[in-house]
């Protein structure tokens, strides 16, 4: 059977006239597009924040799905419907990390979300009206730029609520290693910060994708965790801290989650049921029993793994970078942020390193909401092994010599 050409019939409706002002104001994610070339022949890819496959607990993710189909019961339950609110002996096990922490947490403070990417789109839908400001630091994750672009909120600098002058509704940070730049909140950052979302009422969003992955020590700790034992509870605290497993398991199940005070996952509980009515209940079983088995051994090989390859990005870097560019130098996570010498733009230095050097990266620009500075780029240290890593830095480093 032929098919008409399917360009030419869509060339004759004018869809964007259709589209909804939210559809018409989507854009691609660079990241997103940037991973699809990692299976070109010869790419060394510093985009993409995803871990290492080889690092994935493989045959304990296959024993816990032939578990779950074992048991008939299970497996019924696993390929059912259920409740919005998560699989409770998932969030009865993710409220006992927090009980271990000295925080009070029951599972009605826990939801689980397909990934913490939902977790940002469904807060962002419960508290940001247009015009509503929402801070963030300059520069953040894309991904949090992207969710909460729904409502269409006025963008300003976390450093206001740092320094108490702001009239912000919602507050988006990462303390830990953060994505884009690796850099963590001190104490006394995270104090003042908790200190003046009280005295303005702002909501503060903790997103801890990375928190696990501590190379040098463990961070401070957790925004919630500070705020919540201050307060006696999690119920009085105005902190919604969002976790995943994607980073310390596996990102292909899609499970997350969000730990808040009862009224706050209530309302995202029901925003959800709108959505998708629930996460998978089979990738939540599996994850339950992934972690019971997996242990603090399975974190400290990470960390070791990914803390070995941080160590030999950042001597790469001290090696090959040309004076004029400069970098964090992260603690743990994944990413490293590098600042370009004044009049060079990642984006255009981008299209030079895929011609040239068979490099990507992913530019600065991506991660700011407004004023974007375009002298400056993100570089993963955590997907490639130390020898492959070192020669993309030195590749990116003959370029760049080239372009200063």
């Amino acid at each position: 059977m032929a098919y008409p050409d399917t360009a030419t019939q869509s060339e004759a409706i004018d869809w964007d006239h259709s589209f909804s002002d939210l559809g018409n104001r989507a854009t691609a994610s660079e990241i997103r597009e940037l991973l699809k070339l990692l299976d070109r022949p010869g790419i060394i890819s510093f985009a993409g924040g995803i871990p290492d496959p080889a690092l994935f607990p493989m045959d304990i993710i296959a024993k816990a799905h032939a578990a779950v189909f074992a048991d008939p019961k299970r497996a019924t339950a696993a390929l059912q419907y259920s409740v919005s609110e998560g699989y409770l002996p998932l969030r009865e096990q993710i409220a006992q990390t927090w009980r271990d922490q000295g925080v009070p947490c029951s599972p009605d403070n826990v939801l689980i979300v397909n990934g913490s990417q939902q977790a940002l789109d469904l807060i962002g839908r419960l508290f940001l009206d247009a015009g509503d400001r929402l801070l963030a630091a300059r520069p953040t994750y894309l991904g949090a730029l992207q969710a909460f672009n729904g409502p269409k909120p006025t963008h300003g600098d976390l450093a206001e609520l740092k320094s108490g002058q702001t009239s912000a509704k919602l507050a988006y940070t990462m303390p830990d290693f953060a994505n884009p730049t690796g850099e963590t909140m001190g104490m006394n950052e995270r104090q003042a910060l908790l200190a003046n979302a009280d005295a303005k009422g702002v909501v503060l969003v903790e997103d801890a994708a990375y928190v696990a992955l501590s190379f040098d020590g463990p961070p401070p700790p957790s925004l919630l965790a500070l705020d919540a034992k201050a307060k006696g509870s999690i119920e009085a605290s105005r902190v919604i801290h969002c976790g995943t497993f994607s980073k310390t398991v596996v990102p292909g199940l899609r499970v997350g989650w969000v730990v808040a005070a009862s009224p706050v996952i209530r309302k995202l509980v029901l925003l959800k049921q709108a959505s998708d009515l629930h996460a998978s209940s089979l990738a939540q079983m599996v994850l339950h029993d992934i972690v019971e088995q997996l242990g603090d051994a399975h974190i400290e090989r990470l960390r070791k793994v990914y803390g070995a390859r941080r160590d030999a990005f950042m001597a790469a870097l001290d090696e090959h970078m040309p004076a004029g560019v400069s970098w964090t130098r992260p603690k743990g996570g994944m990413f490293t942020w590098v600042d370009l010498p004044e009049g060079l733009d990642g984006a255009k230095l981008l299209e030079r390193a895929l011609a040239e050097e068979n490099v990507a990266f992913v530019p600065g620009a991506a991660f700011f909401a407004k004023d974007p500075v375009r002298n400056s780029i993100r570089l993963n240290f955590s997907f490639n092994e130390a020898p492959i890593a070192e020669e993309g830095v030195a590749r990116l480093g003959r370029l760049l010599k080239r372009a200063i």
